[in-house]
Order: C-alpha cells, then sequence, then structure tokens
C-alpha cells in the first residue's frame, strides 16, 4: 500500500474529493492498524463556500483547515462526536474534504470495541464506519487527532495499488447542510453497503 503524497492532497478540492473514494485510511493504535476504504466524501471550499467551516475566514477553531494540505482537521459537532477532514489545496485557502463514510477492512474488533465505549451495541460491519461521527469513534479519532500530518506514520491514506476499489463514482448534493445544497460536492462509490446514505447520483 502506497501512502499518498503530499502533492495529492495540494491539488482543487474538487479533484482530491473526487480521488479519495476507494483509497484505503489507515490508523495504527496500540501496536495494531486498523484500515478502511474510503466509500464517501464531501468537499468543502472555504471562502467560496457558505456551508464551509472557513466561509468567514480563520478562528482558533478552524485554523488548521488554512495549513497546507494534508493534515487532518477535526472538529466536535453537535456536542455529540468529532468528524475528520482532509485538508486540500495551499495554505491560507481553507479547503477540506470531509470524509463521511468507510468500508472497515481489517481492525473491526477494534473497531467495534471503540464503538461500544460510546454506548453503541449490537453492530453490523454495514454500521461501524457509516457516518462520519462512527468512523471518528471507529478509528479513535478525537481531538488530539486534530492537525495530526497524513504523511506521518500513525493515521495516514493510502492507494492498495490496484483499482483502490473504484467502480462507478457516484455525485450528489452533499447532507445535512441548509446552504450550498445546489452543489454535488458529495462524492461516493456507487452501490457499496457503507454509505452514511444510500448514494443517488
Amino acid at each position: 500500500m502506497r501512502k499518498l503524497s503530499r502533492s495529492f492532497y495540494l491539488r482543487t478540492t474538487l479533484t482530491v474529493a473526487r480521488d479519495l473514494p476507494g483509497k484505503l485510511l489507515l490508523r495504527r493504535l496500540g501496536g495494531r492498524f486498523l484500515i478502511g476504504r474510503i466509500v464517501e466524501v464531501e468537499a468543502y471550499l472555504g471562502r467560496r463556500d457558505p456551508a464551509s467551516h472557513a466561509y468567514r475566514g480563520m478562528t482558533p477553531r478552524n485554523e488548521i483547515m488554512f495549513g497546507p494540505g494534508g493534515h487532518l482537521y477535526v472538529y466536535f459537532t453537535y456536542g455529540m462526536h468529532f468528524c475528520c477532514n482532509v485538508v486540500t489545496e495551499r495554505a491560507g485557502t481553507g479547503c477540506a474534504v470531509l470524509i463521511r463514510a468507510v468500508e472497515p477492512l481489517e481492525g473491526m474488533t477494534t473497531m467495534e470495541r471503540l464503538r461500544m465505549r460510546t454506548g453503541a451495541r449490537a453492530l453490523r460491519s454495514t454500521d461501524l464506519c457509516s457516518g462520519p461521527g462512527k468512523l471518528c469513534q471507529a478509528f479513535g479519532i478525537g481531538r488530539k487527532e486534530n492537525g495530526a500530518d497524513l504523511c506521518g506514520t500513525t493515521l495516514w491514506i493510502a492507494d492498495d495499488g490496484g483499482t483502490g476499489g473504484r467502480r462507478d463514482i457516484g455525485r450528489s448534493p452533499r447532507i445535512g447542510i441548509s446552504s450550498g445544497r445546489e452543489h454535488r460536492w458529495r462524492f461516493f462509490l456507487k452501490g457499496n453497503p457503507y454509505l452514511s446514505r444510500p448514494g443517488k447520483s
């Protein structure tokens, strides 16, 4: 599995978002590896996008978004769970791609244990990482991972060297936003059972 280079993330946000489905998310945690295939993402285009955390400029909460591409922006939402985003483009842009869902491939027992710490029960494999909050729980991603370098050795994204699990890439409006709903900036693997919601392109 080849770790993605910094140059992958420094491209335009929509290009990165289209290319992420099928890639592998890897986490080294307590001597174990957690691996999942990214199946669903959403692009957020900084100050051009009213749905983006960066729309009104840099704040202490979103400052990681304004750094160079290839880092993880993690935020806490609804007073309940964390969400993780891949920062894209050059420093100062404020763009990122939310990872919405992952298909678990390795370390499922650990993922389930981490999910159950938050009160989840009787989890099916399709429920482990089928949402941005769920996948952060399953991969142990929280406040400490905010700003993590995706070119590092504890948390990264890789190409599996083959087709990357890619089939047809679907595209649709983003989920759960009130502004910018006209943009079809959600990208997903069509027909994948691990999506947060059924794909409609």
